[in-house]
């Protein structure tokens, strides 16, 4: 995940600048025309390939205007939950620093597309995007319907580690099998999962389930980061932290064909900074600077972050750790206190 790493080793450098300068001193109102059908069978799969992919273009037209014009606006008919949130906060940005981040970018094409075979709502398509242009890693995209008369919107989107090891689905012909967050027979339930993955964020290795999840690219990165950081501070007499809160409702669950589930949840974060005596707590990082505009610096920093994770679970008795196959991270607000 080379452009996820290369985004974080830029915010490391940005803080340590801060550090040795001062301290480390955010729908459409017609009815929607409802893309698949809205009864599905219990047998079969509700959308075709064709369709996915018929709807797939539509969104990242809407998407793709959005960022042409820097404006959210009217960008809730193409995208909801945390895709939503960390699009409107790169548009944000975009507009203050005239330039979209690389890793906004949405392939067109798709490697593979998991089609649910169930009924009811909301119903999730799980679509796996080609590499981009410029060789930035695969995005996993979960394309979420909320009821019979809404259209598929784009409700979330990681970018996919590099090496990532994704679990087997069934052909788009046949269908696979929408999971739940209380799901049982696997190493542990979606839910727990998520929430036991926050808590490894927060904690590292001193978490009571580090040793439940594999090492993964996005904790080694921000444990880098928090390590960095924190040498920075001590040398100020400043103080940082960061908490992470798994969203219960925030969550889409695949089953795969080994038993297993693929789960893309939100995990929201706040990093709070707080520099020496004398000293502010300044934005660290381009995108805070953005969202932080003419606001003025105090010794404290609240950065509200939106993120995004894929995690594999194994089938129980498997013997297997949870695995993070993808993720996204955005700052979305930053406050002075």
């Amino acid at each position: 995940m080379r452009g996820y790493s290369r985004m974080l080793r830029r915010m490391v450098a940005a803080l340590l600048a801060c550090v040795a300068a001062v301290g480390l001193s955010a729908c459409d109102g017609q009815p929607p025309s409802v893309e698949a059908s809205s009864s599905a069978s219990q047998t079969g799969p509700d959308l075709t390939a064709s369709q996915e992919k018929a709807i797939r273009r539509r969104i990242l037209a809407g998407i793709n205007a959005a960022n042409d014009s820097r404006d959210a606006k009217g960008l809730d008919a193409y995208m909801s939950g945390p895709a939503l949130t960390i699009r409107t906060s790169e548009l944000s940005i975009a507009k203050a620093t005239g330039e979209l981040d690389p890793k906004t970018t949405i392939p067109s094409g798709a490697v593979q597309t998991v089609i649910p075979t169930d009924s009811g709502w909301p119903r999730s398509v799980f679509t796996i995007t080609t590499t981009t242009k410029d060789q930035q890693s695969k995005r996993l995209l979960v394309l979420r319907q909320d009821s019979a008369r809404n259209n598929y919107r784009l409700w979330a989107v990681a970018r996919l580690f590099e090496g990532a090891q994704l679990p087997k689905f069934a052909i788009p012909s046949i269908g696979s099998s929408l999971g739940e967050a209380d799901d049982s027979g696997l190493v542990m339930t979606p839910s727990d999962a998520v929430q036991r993955y926050a808590d490894v964020l927060q904690k590292g290795s001193q978490s009571d389930y580090a040793k439940q999840f594999s090492d993964d690219y996005f904790r080694q990165d921000l444990a880098t980061l928090a390590e960095t950081v924190q040498k920075g501070m001590e040398q100020n007499a400043g103080t940082q932290n960061q908490t992470f809160t798994a969203s219960r409702d925030d969550i889409s669950v695949m089953r795969s064909t080994d038993g297993g589930d693929l789960v893309v949840a939100r995990i929201d974060s706040q990093w709070k900074r707080s520099a020496g005596e004398g000293r502010k707590s300044l934005p660290a990082s381009d995108a805070e600077k953005a969202l932080f505009g003419s606001g003025t610096a105090t010794s404290v920093m609240t950065v509200t972050y939106v993120n995004v994770v894929a995690l594999y679970i194994p089938p129980a008795n498997s013997g297997k750790q949870v695995v993070a196959v993808g993720a996204e991270r955005q700052p979305v607000a930053v406050k002075a206190s």
